[in-house]
């Protein structure tokens, strides 16, 4: 195979049905194991007894005549032995000193069984003319006045039978078992392409999806384990959708927003070059300059609202203080340029005031927040942050009345303007606050106290750290 063919991936049916097999496998070997050792145990039992009973009508069978024992050997011990009929068998009858009074000598069986000094039949293995055998050794005493003494009967036979027996046995056992192992890999492949039937109709349904469609999957009647994947990817889809919206609101926009300011700027440009009197052309210049500083502030804007956006998705929380973001916010000298010599207040308190939140997305929504008082609202004009309850807030409040109920009720919306805005307001600042709100468990607060209007972006407060702590 070429070093670089890729190698398919196993299905995840075939997973499953492997491992079933595998199971399968293990576990049949285990049961024929167990099946094998339980046969040879019941044929070892069943021929036990009847060499056992063999021995026993030998036994029965030894008198005493003048002091002389003898042996008339039953046909019925023979009988039982012929139901090895392929096996070799071994008798023999000893007296008290080991002589032989009839049967085979015992020199055929090697090594010889030890004896037993009770009554008890004892069982022994040996060999029977270099075969594997299995015997069985009885003693009969005898006290009478012309004998006294114990006479030993031994009956062997070999392991044919017996082998015979066990396989037999096993087989029978194991051809069920066989079965019903076939019936179980064939209803497992059952199960397992049911099971897998949820997962082919999900790949259908995302195979037929538009490329732009990122609207959750449906997970009713779905497995709990699919439900816990979908649930996920049903996350990440919706990440990625407002990520996508973000990007057409900001295509839609800039296309939308800029179109009429390039124009005009280029109309008046246009303009300008035709102008003989030196007033009307600085008159004009002033104009052109006053739309290009609009059109700047409507790109700042534009951007600022997209990367708010952007990362309030992506970018990680971390604890924040609100009171750090109304002194940046204070100490720069943005609010410079847009009312030079602006009376500004800063009111924060000695106790912390913690989020958890992206601390660039909070200071814009700040510096929205104190761009939409410097150019709607009355001075003097302050900057806060406080606690209020489960709550952080952080204000900006002027000296004016406020929007109508009108206006306030559309503020949050993109490029929504009142009719007092300034040319060089583009609508998006409250819009850019509202973002920021929604992104981090929050909301915009629109209140009269009795000096002004206040609006307060309100952001879920997290509980101070030792060090965070006066």
């Amino acid at each position: 195979m070429a070093e670089g063919t890729a190698r398919l991936p196993s299905s995840l049916s075939a997973r499953v049905l492997g491992a079933v097999v595998l199971i399968l496998l293990v576990g049949g070997l285990l049961v024929a194991a167990s099946t094998l050792y339980n046969g040879r145990l019941a044929a070892r039992q069943s021929y036990d007894r009847i060499l056992l009973g063999a021995a026993q009508d030998i036994a029965a069978s030894i008198r005493i005549q003048s002091g002389t024992p003898l042996v008339d050997l039953p046909v019925s011990a023979f009988e039982l032995l012929a139901q090895a009929p392929e096996d070799r068998i071994h008798y023999s009858v000893r007296g008290p000193g080991e002589e032989l009074i009839t049967g085979l000598d015992e020199t055929l069986i090697a090594p010889q069984g030890r004896r037993s000094g009770g009554g008890a039949p004892e069982f022994f293995d040996a060999r029977l003319n270099g075969e594997e055998a299995r015997f069985v050794r009885l003693t009969r005493r005898f006290a009478e006045r012309d004998f006294s003494g114990g006479i030993s009967v031994t009956v062997g036979q070999t392991l044919r039978a017996r082998q015979a027996m066990a396989l037999d046995l096993t087989l029978d056992a194991l051809l069920p078992m066989l079965l019903a192992g076939l019936a179980l890999l064939v209803m497992s492949w059952v199960v397992t392409r049911s099971a897998m039937r949820p997962l082919e109709a999900l790949s259908e349904d995302l195979l037929q999806r538009d490329p732009y469609d990122l609207t959750p999957v449906p997970t009713d009647r779905l497995p709990r384990e699919l439900t816990v994947m979908l649930d996920s990817m049903n996350r990440f889809m919706g990440r990625l959708d407002r990520q996508m919206e973000g990007m057409r609101n900001l295509i839609s926009d800039a296309a939308h927003q800029l179109r009429t300011p390039v124009a005009a700027i280029r109309v008046q440009a246009e303009s300008i070059q035709d102008l003989e009197d030196e007033a009307a052309r600085q008159r004009a210049l002033a104009r052109l300059l006053t739309r290009t500083r609009s059109l700047g502030a409507l790109l700042d804007q534009l951007l600022s609202r997209a990367l708010v956006i952007h990362r309030t998705e992506s970018a990680p929380r971390t604890p924040l203080d609100l009171r750090e973001v109304a002194l940046d916010l204070m100490e720069r000298s943005d609010h410079a340029l847009l009312a030079p010599g602006a009376d500004l207040r800063l009111e924060i308190g000695e106790e912390p005031v913690m989020v958890r939140a992206d601390a660039f997305s909070v200071g814009e929504a700040a510096k929205n927040l104190l761009a939409n008082a410097l150019k709607h609202g009355t001075p003097p004009i302050a900057v806060g942050a406080e606690l209020r309850g489960a709550e952080a807030a952080l204000w900006v409040q002027d000296s004016g009345a406020g929007p109508t109920p009108e206006v306030a009720a559309r503020l949050g919306q993109r490029f929504e303007r009142s009719s007092s805005s300034r040319e060089d307001s583009a609508g998006l600042g409250l819009a850019i606050v509202s973002a920021v709100a929604a992104a981090f468990g929050g909301r915009i607060a629109l209140e009269h106290p009795e000096n002004g209007f206040r609006i307060s972006l309100l952001l879920p407060a997290e509980p101070p750290s030792e060090e965070d702590a006066p």
